[in-house]
């Protein structure tokens, strides 16, 4: 029987190769390696020179870094029943890639689901003022919702981050005349607090000059001189002080 040692030992090298090749696995820092043995979990390993027995072991690389995943527009209906598109963004990791990896079938996709359907069911339960105006509580509210459920599969929730809330063009119009009639009715109590105050202000200053005499009479002659500063066609005949007292003393005699 004739042998061709040289092509004999290619066929050795590549099947050497081959072995090599399905044996050594390299993970990075960021890296770890799920392994299993004829399909039963044997461990974690990693980072750095992963040696497996080739056909009897294999290895799922699970990256530890944060992920950021972009949560698709949903259409929400707030509790006081205004409809809004409303999209996020989920900052999460692994912290046990043995439960990421065996508890769901696919972690990213099962967060991201996860993520859309908690978005809606949080802001549906708030109306559409505390959806702008308390944007920092609703995102605290999501992310502890998405850290408990998710604990199971061994990820973390690092933050959650509301980013645009649409509304319609007549809703936005309708909270457009709501905000100028909150100002005009601000305005409104504004201007009354002042007058009620200026008012208070002139009762307690005539009190006062009623108590004195001569007080009266300079604040005569004053608005004898602003009246008479002013450009105007208007005539004022001065009233003695004194002949009003004459006609008070003459009713009391009376």
């Amino acid at each position: 029987m004739f042998i061709d040692l040289p092509k004999t030992g290619i066929y050795l090298v590549f099947f050497i190769v081959a072995i090599l090749a399905a044996s050594i696995r390299i993970l990075r820092e960021y890296e770890r390696g799920v392994v299993f043995t004829l399909g039963r979990f044997t461990g974690i390993k990693g980072p750095g020179l992963i040696i497996l027995v080739p056909f009897v072991q294999q290895m799922v690389r699970v990256d530890l870094r944060i992920i950021v995943l972009d949560v698709p527009t949903q259409d929400v209906i707030s509790h006081d029943n205004v409809s809004v598109h409303v999209n996020a963004v989920v900052y999460f990791r692994v912290i046990d890639p043995q439960k990421a990896i065996i508890q769901v079938e696919d972690f990213h996709s099962a967060t991201s689901q996860l993520a859309q359907t908690t978005l809606r069911s949080v802001l549906g339960g708030h109306e559409l003022d505390e959806m702008l105006a308390e944007r920092e509580r609703l995102n605290s509210d999501i992310q502890e919702i998405l850290d408990k459920r998710t604990d199971a599969w061994g990820i973390k929730i690092s933050n959650v981050e509301i980013k645009h809330i649409d509304l319609d063009e007549s809703m936005v119009r309708a909270i457009a005349k709501q905000a100028e009639a909150e100002r005009e009715r601000r305005a409104k109590v504004i201007n009354a607090k002042g007058e009620l105050e200026a008012s208070a202000n002139i009762l307690e200053a005539a009190q006062k000059l009623s108590q004195n005499e001569l007080g009266i009479q300079l604040r005569y002659l004053q608005t004898m001189s602003d009246v008479a500063g002013d450009k105007t066609s208007t005539l004022v005949f001065p009233f003695p002080i004194e002949m009003a007292n004459f006609f008070k003393l003459a009713q009391k005699k009376e």
